[in-house]
């Protein structure tokens, strides 16, 4: 069973893309017709997510008064403020733990655009997060992770890299304390220990991070 909750974090400052992010968080960058942001609440809402918590930094007002509460995309949206300074990607799901619930969740990259269709995930089963994961792009040729058996891991094959959509259960985060800290070595520790499973993704992913990745991806949409 999916998740029906679930995190897009949407607190980060976007200092790749400035100036266009010094007076539009990254998160309402458009491309294709639609923000970033929209389009994957619409993605989860249709494969059946109904909570979603946005955590907020760099003008997360804009961000607020933009999505409201979410009712016109059939969800309920819930907010994590975290001042002026983010609290990274680990430290803003940590703090955010107490609105997402006992059970698993999603986690998504504001920043990123993909067609990855969240209903047909495969079962979570008895791992602690399960990641999904795409060819390595020319930014990040190294990947991040390899893929054995189902499992995402440190070892010496083939590495992908992380899409920035994982599903976690509350546990993988116990012992963490609040505040900054980065999400990825938390996952290394737990791949290490085999906890971490793993999925590719054949489909369309883009990180539009920098203004040339950005244009390269509306002139692939088409706009």
């Amino acid at each position: 069973m999916n998740p029906s909750r679930a995190m897009i974090l949407a607190a980060g400052r976007g200092e790749r893309l400035r100036p266009l992010t010094d007076s539009t968080p990254k998160p309402l960058v458009e491309a294709g017709g639609e923000t970033l942001i929209e389009r994957h609440i619409r993605a989860l809402a249709r494969a059946g997510v109904t909570e979603i918590v946005v955590n907020l930094a760099w003008l997360g007002g804009r961000i607020v008064e933009r999505l409201r509460q979410g009712s016109r995309y059939g969800v309920t949206l819930a907010y994590s403020p975290e001042g002026e300074t983010a609290l990274d990607t680990g430290g803003g799901i940590r703090r955010a733990l107490p609105l997402l619930g006992p059970e698993p969740f999603w986690v998504v990259n504001a920043d990123i655009h993909t067609d990855y269709d969240f209903a047909a995930a495969p079962p979570l089963d008895e791992a602690l997060a399960a990641l999904v994961l795409v060819a390595s792009p020319e930014h990040n040729p190294r990947g991040d992770f390899t893929l054995e058996d189902g499992l995402a891991g440190n070892g010496t094959g083939k590495r992908y890299t992380f899409a920035g959509i994982g599903r976690y259960r509350p546990e993988f985060f116990a012992g963490c304390p609040e505040g900054v800290f980065p999400l990825a070595p938390l996952i290394r520790e737990h791949a290490a220990a085999g906890r971490v499973r793993g999925e590719f993704h054949a489909g369309s992913w883009h990180d539009p991070g920098t203004p040339a990745r950005l244009a390269a991806l509306r002139r692939r949409l088409g706009c």
